[in-house]
């Protein structure tokens, strides 16, 4: 089964929180499978911290809109301050929900804020038996 996921990048600006979907984003991304925290988030973090090629991700134009998504991921960015990272989850699963004129505000829930490394903290599956 797929998690399909966004992944977006914004720029940190004054008044703007990271725990609401803002309005503007540089950038965005495409994910068909994988999109959960524990992978998704996790791929993202460790690539911040430890630049590397990541595969399975697709351009898309700012303007395109998946109603099929299952988490959304914002990186924040701006030169001369710390990355930070935005996880908002589905929450609302109703037939309005999956409509193109649907609000993703109005769907999606912020279960993360912070910097890539408090992310991989939280999410990282220890994986050492």
């Amino acid at each position: 089964m797929s998690t399909r996921s966004s992944i977006r990048f914004a720029t940190r600006e004054e008044g703007i929180s990271f725990n609401e979907i803002p309005k503007k984003i540089n950038t965005k991304f495409y994910a068909h499978w994988d999109g959960y925290p524990s992978h998704r988030g996790v791929e993202i973090a460790e690539s911040l911290i430890y630049p590397r090629k990541l595969e399975g991700w697709e351009l898309e134009p700012l303007e395109s809109r998946h109603t099929d998504l299952e988490y959304i991921y914002y990186v924040w960015q701006a030169e001369g301050k710390d990355t930070w990272i935005s996880i908002f989850e589905r929450t609302d699963f109703s037939e309005e929900s999956w409509s193109l004129d649907y609000e993703e505000k109005d769907g999606f829930k912020c279960i993360f804020v912070g910097k890539p490394q408090k992310l991989i903290d939280k999410y990282k599956t220890n994986t050492n038996d």
